[in-house]
């Protein structure tokens, strides 16, 4: 109990319920159970695309094109859908569209070497420009009837499939990420790329594949998207890489890597996908979305850093004090031998 209490992830848990307590004091209708249920329902997009950055930024990375990413395979996968395309065939596409932008993110910035802010700032332009050029600006719409049920249909009462999927999926993907070998290469890239070559873990290609992975969530999520909406325009998933960090970093994964899970970055995704609601209810505009989750995204890094900086701070003074003992306890022995 101790150890789950001290746990990243439950503060944020924590945060999120005194967030939904506080909205329902001032409006009581706000805890009725749809209401909660359709909080959760309309996360399942943002709870997608921060899992995939969460394996960026444990490695000590970012990826700021997964909202272009999100947005040119929506436009890819809906054009297939519109045009006759299977769903096999549409959704194949998409997810091999999002690996091969994770793959070319991973070599820029594992393999070359580039800041992996400036990298994937270039692949963001690019993405964008490539949506314009391949939709020549217009709309994508009359997408099967069919596929966008597939975003509300409900499994128990008015709880989504595509939200329980995505739970378990998350569920999955963390006892991996904390259970396996393999899967404990991504924090130890993380925590320290030297220290983990060293031990022999392929720094360089756990890197390029946490982008891969990345890239692959940036495109289901896109699809997932596509379903919400019912249609796409050349600016959809704007915005979309910001909410990702927000929800990686109030779920408490540390910007510097190495710290983190992807239960809490999917409990950070909740929290701001509800952000929306959230402000109807307060009787508030939903014009204020991106100021208070810009507000949120800079107060948490700073006390990210402080909490750090007090850390690394600590740690300095425990081995000064340490290497203090060690020498007076030396000078003693050798007094005595005298």
């Amino acid at each position: 109990m101790k150890k789950l209490l001290k746990a990243r992830e439950m503060s944020s848990f924590l945060f999120l319920t005194a967030l939904f307590l506080v909205v329902g004091i001032i409006n009581p209708s706000f805890l009725s159970a749809d209401n909660l249920i359709a909080c959760f329902n309309e996360s399942v997009v943002y709870i997608i695309i921060s899992v995939g950055m969460a394996f960026a930024i444990l490695v000590g990375e970012i990826d700021v094109s997964v909202g272009a990413n999100l947005g040119f395979t929506a436009t890819v996968v809906s054009c297939m859908l519109r045009d006759g395309s299977s769903w096999g065939l549409a959704f194949a596409t998409g997810i091999l569209i999002g690996a091969l932008i994770g793959l070319f993110n991973g070599w820029g910035v594992a393999v070359m070497g580039v800041p992996s802010l400036i990298f994937t700032l270039g692949t963001n332009g690019v993405m964008r420009g490539m949506m314009y050029v391949y939709t020549g600006g217009a709309w994508v719409e009359n997408l099967p009837a069919e596929f966008k049920r597939l975003y509300t249909n409900t499994l128990v009462g008015s709880v989504s499939i595509c939200f329980v999927v995505t739970a378990a999926a998350v569920i999955a993907v963390h006892i991996l990420l904390k259970n396996t070998k393999r899967g404990r290469y991504f924090t130890a890239v993380g925590d320290n790329p030297a220290g983990a070559t060293l031990v022999g873990i392929p720094a360089v290609r756990t890197k390029v594949l946490a982008y891969v992975i990345c890239g692959i969530f940036a495109a289901i999520s896109g699809i997932v998207f596509s379903s919400r909406i019912g249609f796409i325009t050349a600016t959809s998933g704007n915005g979309y890489e910001m909410k990702a960090v927000a929800a990686c970093v109030l779920g408490g994964i540390s910007l510097s890597g190495g710290v983190g899970s992807v239960i809490g970055a999917s409990i950070g995704a909740v929290i701001m996908a509800s952000i929306s609601r959230l402000l109807v209810f307060m009787e508030l505009g939903s014009t204020y979305d991106n100021t208070i989750t810009g507000i949120m995204l800079i107060t948490i890094v700073v006390a990210d850093a402080l909490m750090q900086r007090s850390a690394a701070e600590k740690n300095r003074r425990e081995r000064l004090a340490a290497r203090t003992l060690a020498d007076t306890a030396s000078e003693k022995g050798g007094a005595a031998n005298g």
